[in-house]
């Protein structure tokens, strides 16, 4: 337990929760809440002395990737993530939203800011300016809290892409050194809809090419049968113990055929944070062309993890029980009440009857509410917050939806990298679930309270 959870804090928290009316916070509740707050592991020791701490390295290293000469990685407890570099490209309107709304600092607490030096004073300049009272730097952060820092379950899901620069150009002695090195041979693949037009003139060294249009099919973009899926893995040279990285100058699409994956039964499936606009920021080199992968032999049975990904009926059985299942709709909030469709081929608006919120972006191309500004992955305690605000824990069953598969599966990779275990995508989403006039579905804003109040035929 982390040493932020005193038994006086957890007795505290259990009365407040006891004394409420919800049927949802029992006893049980209680340690799930405990343990999707450790996720992150706020610390209420920060809050119990009126401060709060910032960590203004990249995403990779908060989350949990060692820096250079250091033996682990990962943030100090309570810390929460922003860079400079983020904030250089904003307005002043719309970093007064990112610190005070989306990142929840408050300007009026003693704020301590650690990272490298430079960027570090940067930062402290930066928060002056949005208003905050009392900032300054934490030195020697990590050296002197190497044993307190909290990771990411299964941070080496997300590589970035300096260590992947490393691994494919770099000579193979050397990238065998690398932290989280793949075990057997690895496959980098670039993931898109289509015909690879932009990937043949500018690529990753050694990606191949794979189109969204072998994992799923028309009519409604569900994924592939078993056999066909088999079919396409072996086409792109993957075993079952082989390391696949994936990127997308859309990344959803790099999550949804690496979520297909998972399911069909490859060991180590990991995606590019930030994907191809990640790659080309660092400014790392690129080669043209086609890279043709030799066909493997796929010999394990098809699928090793049925449970990632559930059909219509399942996601019926999700809706009886709120309590302990979750069905998730990661679509925007505009579509989530129905103001529009999201999509020019699905006409009906709306969501699923019961359906919890969790989150989406500005648009169904995008996943904002779950990116940093340069498009990797928010920190894990932001996201779990927003999903304690909508009753979604992780001792649930948890399933995502979208429109039909994309959102949802580069959600279902970050709540996998957060440590969830019971999760899965609803296949089928909004698009299935509407086609039949006879599932429930509403309309309208609702509070998280009332979200699961599914009406009677």
């Amino acid at each position: 337990m982390s040493a932020a959870f005193t038994p006086s804090v957890l007795s505290s928290t259990a009365l407040k929760l006891s004394n409420t009316t919800s049927s949802r916070f029992t006893l049980h509740s209680i340690g799930c809440l405990v343990g999707a707050m450790l996720i992150s592991a706020p610390s209420l020791a920060a809050q119990e002395q009126n401060s709060q701490l910032i960590d203004c390295r990249a995403s990779e290293y908060f989350n949990g990737w060692p820096e250079v000469g250091m033996s682990k990685g990962g943030h100090l407890p309570g810390a929460i993530n922003v860079r400079p570099e983020w904030l250089n490209a904003m307005s002043a309107s719309e970093k007064q939203a990112y610190l005070f709304e989306q990142k929840q600092l408050d300007a009026s607490k003693p704020t301590q800011v650690y990272c490298a030096a430079k960027k570090a004073e940067l930062l402290v300049e930066q928060l002056k300016d949005a208003g905050f009272k009392s900032v300054s730097l934490k030195k020697n952060a990590l050296q002197e809290n190497m044993n307190q820092l909290v990771a990411l379950p299964h941070f080496e899901q997300l590589v970035s892409a300096d260590w992947l620069n490393r691994l494919v150009n770099q000579p193979a002695e050397l990238a065998a050194l690398l932290p989280k090195a793949p075990k057997h041979q690895f496959t980098v693949i670039e993931a898109g809809w289509g015909a690879p037009k932009s990937y043949l003139v500018s690529h990753i060294k050694g990606a191949v090419y794979a189109d969204t249009n072998l994992f799923e099919s028309e009519p409604l973009w569900n994924q592939v049968s078993d056999d066909k899926l088999k079919s396409a893995i072996e086409a792109l040279g993957i075993l079952p113990d082989s390391t696949v990285i994936l990127y997308g100058r859309d990344n959803m699409a790099a999550a949804r055929i690496g979520q297909i994956l998972m399911y069909a039964g490859v060991a180590d499936v990991r995606l590019l944070d930030g994907g191809w606009d990640a790659w080309q920021s660092g400014e790392f080199a690129t080669e043209s062309g086609d890279v043709k992968a030799e066909k493997s032999s796929f010999d394990s049975a098809i699928p090793a993890h049925p449970e990632y990904v559930i059909g219509l009926n399942s996601a019926k059985q999700l809706l009886k029980d709120p309590e302990h299942n979750s069905l998730v709709s990661v679509r925007t909030w505009s579509e989530y009440i129905g103001d529009i469709s999201g999509y020019t081929y699905i006409e009906p608006k709306g969501r699923i009857a019961g359906a919890k919120w969790g989150q989406g972006g500005k648009n169904a191309n995008n996943l904002d509410d779950f990116t940093n500004p340069d498009g990797t992955m928010r920190a894990a305690e932001e996201i779990a917050r927003k999903w304690r605000d909508w009753n979604i824990y992780p001792d649930q069953n948890v399933s995502f939806y979208c429109g039909t598969g994309w959102r949802a599966a580069e959600v279902f990779l970050f709540a996998h990298a957060m440590g969830w275990s019971n999760i899965s995508v609803f296949d089928g989403g909004w698009y299935e679930w509407s086609m039949d006039k006879s599932n429930p579905t509403q309309t309208g804003a609702v509070s998280a309270a009332n979200a699961t109040a599914v009406p009677k035929a």
